[in-house]
């Protein structure tokens, strides 16, 4: 008898389909309320800042609401609420949460061909601020959820859907809020967020990236002072100067390559799925002989695997003068530093301090930020339920452990212990510059494709009397 089931995400939660087959979902029409869902989605103004996460909150609510799946809003300031939603299952095992963050970058909206804030459906693809990151698959994972309980799927575990504020850079009123005073509300032993991708080259799929671990955000300020005065007499102390030499050393130098053991295992799969020439690359990065060689070539021609092998700094902002004539008394850098999860960062600021060697410049590294934590296991059933979903959906590819090169708030679930999980749409690699930039899209059979890969039907395996092997 034919069971219909969830491939990717029933397997991590234990999901137990019973005695009855259950209807399987009409994917066309699921995608066609995923798009409609995203599209009024990307229309209400969450930009961060300020966020006004709240609207999306309640937008999403309203939706839950329609279906008759109780939610609440959850909030540190009253703009700023993330919305949570649970789907009770018999309580044998502990929660699966499905996360997605409600809130966008700003944008340039002079650089923009289309309205950012339209939720444009044009040649296939939804275009607007968040349709990537990340209204995109928070829409999906909603859809997912709608489509659990439509079908009164039995649970062995409980399914949380959190859509939270604050992810871009104010993770005190999200994700921090949440695990200090609502634990209880999305405590899980497993989750699903964003941080991976399904990865397509000239429309074939390669290879399913699930992020297992991350890198974690340390800005650093790096400042000048000099003497002001006017600009009709040249200083040898001029903060400016000063600072851009900094700037320009920090800009040059590159951190030592440390690959740990999600990257050594992403380079090793990633070989068997790559062209001879690239292969070469990614299994002699540790080579003696020809290691520095193969990790500039990384670095010139595959930009984010070269930002997986090491700590990278990349300046950002200058701050500096006020008027043509006046030579400014200091000046000021902000570096986005992202670290590997081991980079001591003291003595990364004093390693900076002795290339600048400048003793008009100050280092200033910084003080807090996002936790970090060991690796998700990519050995365990969560995983090893992903790798079979992507066999089924997209033979001759691979699933393969990645670290991101930027960073996500399941930082703070792995800082409890949960087994957190980055996964994504399907996209190639020019793509990935739609990111935060300008014209943001996505891809809606990449979007239907993912969608289908957290829920498919199979024939099912019996395993006992009572339940269903999903």
């Amino acid at each position: 008898m034919k069971r219909f089931f969830l491939l990717a995400l029933a397997p991590f939660a234990a999901v137990a389909l019973r005695a009855a087959a259950l209807p399987q979902p009409n994917f066309p029409a699921a995608m066609a309320e995923v798009v409609t869902n995203l599209s009024a989605f990307i229309r209400v103004d969450t930009v961060n800042p300020p966020g006004n996460e709240t609207r999306g909150a309640q937008f999403l609510k309203a939706l839950l609401d329609r279906e008759g799946i109780p939610s609440e809003i959850l909030a540190l300031e009253p703009t700023r609420g993330s919305l949570v939603a649970r789907l009770k299952g018999n309580g044998t095992k502990k929660p699966l949460l499905l996360m997605g963050h409600t809130d966008v970058v700003g944008v340039e909206r002079e650089k923009w061909t289309v309205e950012p804030f339209a939720g444009l459906v044009k040649d296939g693809w939804v275009y607007g601020r968040g349709a990537l990151d990340d209204k995109g698959m928070t829409t999906a994972f909603l859809e997912i959820f709608l489509l659990l309980h439509r079908h009164k799927v039995p649970l062995d575990r409980d399914v949380i859907f959190l859509a939270e504020a604050g992810e871009e850079g104010t993770t005190h009123v999200g994700i921090d809020f949440l695990v200090a005073k609502h634990w209880d509300k999305i405590a899980c032993e497993f989750a699903l967020n964003e941080g991976g991708r399904i990865h397509e080259v000239d429309g074939k799929v390669t290879y399913v990236g699930v992020a297992t671990t991350e890198k974690v955000p340390r800005p650093f300020l790096i400042s000048a002072k000099g003497t002001s005065g006017h600009a009709s007499r040249p200083r040898p102390d001029n903060a400016i100067v000063h600072l851009c030499a900094a700037v320009a050393k920090v800009g040059e130098w590159q951190a030592p390559m440390r690959l740990n053991e999600t990257t050594r295992e992403f380079f090793k799969r990633l070989a068997t799925v790559s062209s001879p020439a690239d292969a070469f690359l990614f299994t002699h990065l540790e080579d003696p002989a020809v290691g520095k060689l193969a990790q500039e070539k990384l670095r010139l021609n595959h930009g984010t695997y070269y930002a997986m092998t090491r700590t990278t700094l990349v300046p950002t902002i200058l701050k500096g003068g006020f008027r043509i004539n006046v030579i400014p008394g200091d000046a000021l850098a902000q570096v986005d530093v992202r670290a590997l999860p081991d980079e001591d960062i003291e003595r990364l600021a004093e390693t900076l301090r002795k290339i600048i060697n400048d003793p008009q410049i100050e280092v200033v590294a910084p003080v807090g930020g996002r936790p970090t934590s060991a690796p998700s296991r990519h050995d365990n059933e969560m995983f090893g339920a992903l790798e079979r979903a992507q066999k089924r959906q997209f033979p001759g590819a691979l699933t393969i452990p990645l670290m991101v090169v930027g960073a996500t708030d399941s930082a703070q679930l792995r800082a409890k212990g949960v087994q957190a999980y980055g996964v994504g749409t399907v996209y190639a690699d020019k793509e990935v510059t739609a990111m935060h930039g300008n014209d943001e899209r996505i891809n809606l059979k990449g979007l239907g494709q993912f969608t289908e890969f957290i829920w498919q039907d199979r024939k099912s395996t019996r395993l006992n009397s009572s339940h269903v092997a999903l």
